[in-house]
């Protein structure tokens, strides 16, 4: 065998070489995942949280409203423990009892954060401020029609024989209440916000271990 069918033996050596180097790298390098465009289990925890937020922005609203006016400061609580309780609930003042009606109503508030921030978020997310604003009142007026004439209206006389929650808050104060709580969703919609990131964008982040991932692939290749 002459020195030029070695040097192109060699040279076929090396190319199968450096090929099998690179099917190696690509096996051992870690699978990037690419986030989804929108991530269900992300919004739902986001809207449970910032529904908690909303809530406890309108329960504060409440008690300021109430104190100015005179009364208790938990009156609101008072007349939504009506609805297990009945009229008994009117005349309550053991610290447990309204403590336990606040987290009721903190709970509830989780539960009503999530279709709202879930339409923010899905249908809304890369809207104008204003167009935003105009769909949180919208939701936070929706949210108040439904509790108040579509479940409370007829459920508490069904179930408990009054309707003290529709007679005894006013519809200002019911309406104010929810809009608070819209109104705060949407100003903290943002951080439950889940955002996919496009790392082939010039000056986008990368998203969590992505960065990792190329600089391990650039240097083994």
């Amino acid at each position: 065998m002459d020195l030029q069918s070695k040097q192109r033996e060699l040279d076929a050596l090396q190319s199968r070489v450096a090929e099998l180097e690179r099917e190696v790298n690509q096996m051992a390098a870690p699978k990037v995942q690419t986030p989804p465009q929108y991530y269900v289990a992300y919004e739902l925890m986001g809207g449970m949280v910032l529904g908690l937020l909303g809530a406890a922005a309108s329960l504060l609203f409440n008690i300021i409203g109430a104190t100015m006016v005179g009364k208790h400061p938990l009156e609101l609580i008072r007349v939504y423990l009506t609805f297990p309780m009945g009229e008994k609930a009117l005349q309550l003042d053991a610290d447990f009892a309204l403590a336990a009606g606040a987290c009721l109503y903190l709970f509830t508030g989780m539960i009503g954060g999530i279709p709202i921030h879930m339409i923010l978020s899905r249908w809304f997310g890369r809207s104008t401020r204003g167009l935003r604003f105009v769909a949180a009142t919208v939701l936070g007026i929706g949210v108040w029609l439904v509790n108040y004439y579509g479940l409370i209206a007829w459920l508490q006389p069904a179930l408990i024989g009054g309707n003290w929650i529709i007679e005894r808050i006013p519809i200002y104060v019911a309406v104010a209440t929810h809009l608070v709580f819209a109104w705060t969703i949407l100003a903290a919609h943002r951080f439950g916000q889940f955002l996919p990131e496009d790392a082939s964008q010039p000056g986008s982040s990368t998203p969590t271990g992505t960065a990792h991932h190329t600089d391990d692939m650039k240097g083994s290749a």
